[in-house]
């Protein structure tokens, strides 16, 4: 590169896996070294053994990894399999009564599923999509709240061959009607409404306002969910209730074997123009990697109980919610709810109640539940934690100490997982029985997973300096291709730049002399200022290293001076500052920063806000800070936000 992207964050504290902790893990030091060892000795024999020891094929596959149409990429690809049955009925003749879900309401009402009663809701509710005319490679849009259903539905439609396309249900109708059109959808399933937070949000409102916004046309039937009891409009044609549908239907339904590349489903994710990529995933090579990913580096137990925040709607709720732990035939808790209602307490109460052993979260969510009450999670008693997780972003070294000193007792050990959309599982983690862990690093790539940092054109750069992170070598659970668009897959993800062989992440990263990585921020928000290219994650976690801020995030705008002025959007944990008291605590940041990283990193603008603008999921929407920063016309869609109020606060500049 002809500027390197400068690494500013210096963290040098170590921590071990405990002896106790070791002594118990499905991985430690010297199986992780076995492993990365098979896969450099051979990459083929070493995933095809994973492939035939950890799932179940209908029919045996004889090829491994098919090259022969790079960057699309094949693997088993004629064998067998199916993704429910490997969730399911696996595990029928030896613990169909172990409790496959958890499931606690909004409200606090709590329901528990067995595996051999979730396979007979899965097997009906298949029944029904049957009896509607669903059938293999079809494709139906899910948009439901956090809810045992949203995964019966999704298992159905993989028992029956269908493809899912999951819709996050904070989403708004224009975003169903483009995933509809985009997807070619036949049916629809909704519900009624969902509660969050005490209240009820509509869902089925926003099915139909989608569905009369044309191009919608190959959608046959609505199912629709009773959960709020909430009054719908209903169109006696299309419309169907979910229990009106299954009613009298078997509580058996065999499987649809389907080639290991069969889509599994399709998943919408944000591009840089603004229109969604349906990132599209297989069967087989998918399914492996959430069943790796669960062994390695959640370590589960049979007697874990495991508990992702994460919604269905996103990936983290694809691979370890709906598909990993009842792959491996785990326990796992499913929340409906928000983690501040009715109090700030509500996660630390749940994993007190439930018992929670392994608890993946976002950092997002960490530093929002510090500012809430950082000495809260001492009043409850976790002791049933073995193993915290982070998921989402890169988390900054300061909420990682308070998360795992006053959530894990410095007892557990914590998972930092960089991974995508697109990657479909895991790809750079701590395996928690075998890495020493830095915090704030993603550590190491999983067994098999090359991944590397290169320069603008696709050469290694040497440790300590940073660059774009890119893998090598395709792996199983990858992205097969963009839904409908081929060249637009090439274009992002094997870039002619880096010479078309090597998959680009979009992230920039470091690493650092000890061989971990450091996940930088996005490629498009690297700053460069007066020459020098800076990670605004770097900024961010020195920012919110200063015991005033609860969170923050930077961005660059157009600067005459330095080509990129930084601008950095703060979140206090006192009352948002005005006037005088916002000057004076704006300057403090500034030096608080000089002096953590350097005059160079110092922010030009500095913004108080009550709040960071985030979608209902909690992901903030930097598109829309960079609008702010450069003071344009916000005209992207703002309609999936908390709270619209705070771009107001933002705008102003101390």
């Amino acid at each position: 590169m002809t500027n390197a992207i400068e690494s500013v964050l210096n963290e040098t504290r170590v921590f071990e896996p405990s002896p106790e902790f070791v002594a118990q893990a499905h991985l430690t030091r010297a199986d992780y070294h076995h492993l990365v060892a098979e896969a450099n000795k051979d990459y083929g024999g070493y995933w095809a053994k994973l492939a035939r020891d950890n799932l179940i094929w209908h029919k045996p596959f004889t090829q491994t990894l098919d090259e022969s149409e790079a960057p699309f990429y094949k693997w088993f690809a004629d064998g067998q399999l199916n993704a429910s049955y490997n969730c399911l009925d696996r595990h029928l003749d030896t613990t169909p009564n172990r409790c496959a879900i958890i499931f606690e309401a909004d409200d606090g009402t709590v329901t528990r599923v067995t595996y051999k009663q979730l396979y007979e809701r899965v097997c009906q509710f298949a029944n029904g999509l049957k009896k509607l005319g669903i059938k293999k490679g079809d494709r139906v849009l899910i948009y439901l709240p956090m809810s045992i259903e949203a995964v019966v539905a999704m298992q159905a439609c993989a028992r029956i061959g269908a493809i899912h396309s999951v819709v996050f249900g904070g989403f708004s109708a224009k975003s169903v009607q483009e995933r509809i059109v985009d997807a070619g959808a036949r049916l629809v399933i909704t519900a009624d409404g969902q509660m969050r937070g005490g209240k009820e949000i509509p869902l089925k409102p926003a099915v139909d306002e989608a569905l009369a916004m044309g191009g919608t046309g190959s959608v046959e039937g609505v199912v629709v969910y009773r959960r709020t009891g909430g009054s719908v409009v209903w169109d006696d044609k299309r419309d169907i209730w979910w229990n009106d549908l299954v009613t009298g239907l078997p509580h058996d339904c065999p499987v649809t074997p389907v080639e290991a590349e069969h889509p599994l489903f399709i998943l919408y994710t944000s591009g840089s123009t603004g229109k969604p990529k349906g990132v599209q995933h297989s069967t087989g090579g998918y399914l492996l990697g959430a069943v790796c990913s669960m062994k390695w580096t959640f370590d589960i137990k049979t007697s874990d109980v495991f508990w992702c925040t994460a919604d269905v709607g996103w990936v983290t709720g694809h691979t370890y919610v709906a598909y990993g732990p009842l792959a491996v035939g785990g326990t796992q808790v499913i929340f409906e709810g928000v983690p501040t209602y009715p109090s700030p307490s509500r996660f630390w109460e749940m994993i007190q109640r439930h018992k929670v052993s392994i608890f993946y979260t976002a950092p997002t969510a960490i530093r929002a539940l510090i500012k809430l009450g950082a000495d809260l999670p001492q009043k409850f008693d976790l002791s049933s934690l073995r193993l915290l997780g982070s998921v989402g972003e890169p988390i900054n070294p300061e909420a990682w100490m308070w998360y795992y000193t006053h959530v894990g007792g410095s007892r557990c050990p914590i998972v930092d997982t960089w991974w995508q959309t697109e990657t479909g599982a895991h790809m750079i983690s701590p395996m928690p029985g075998a890495t020493p862990l830095k915090p704030g690093s993603c550590t190491f790539p999983l067994p098999g997973i090359h991944a590397a940092i290169v320069d603008e054109t696709g050469h290694d750069v040497e440790w300590g300096k940073g660059g774009f992170l890119v893998v090598k070598r395709p792996w199983p659970m990858m992205i097969r291709t963009i839904w409908g668009d081929p060249e637009r897959y090439k274009k992002s993800y094997f870039p002619d730049d880096l010479g078309g062989k090597l998959y680009l992440a979009g992230d920039g990263a470091n690493r650092d002399l000890d061989g971990y990585f450091w996940i930088m921020g996005r490629i498009d928000d690297v700053l460069n200022v007066s020459g020098h290219r800076l990670g605004t994650m770097e900024i961010e976690s020195a920012l919110v290293a200063n015991p005033h801020v609860a969170e923050a995030a930077v961005v660059g705008r157009p600067d005459d001076m330095t080509g990129e002025a930084v601008c950095a959007f703060v979140v206090l944990k006192q009352a948002r500052p005005t006037g005088a008291e916002a000057d004076k605590i704006a300057k403090e940041l500034r030096d608080w920063v000089a002096k953590e990283i350097g005059p160079i990193a110092k922010p030009k603008d500095i913004r108080f806000g009550e709040n960071l603008p985030k979608t209902r999921s909690g992901k903030i929407m930097r598109r829309l800070l960079r609008s702010i920063a450069k003071d344009e016309e916000i005209t992207q869609d703002t309609s999936t936000l908390e709270n619209p109020g705070i771009l107001d606060q933002l705008k102003q500049v101390n």
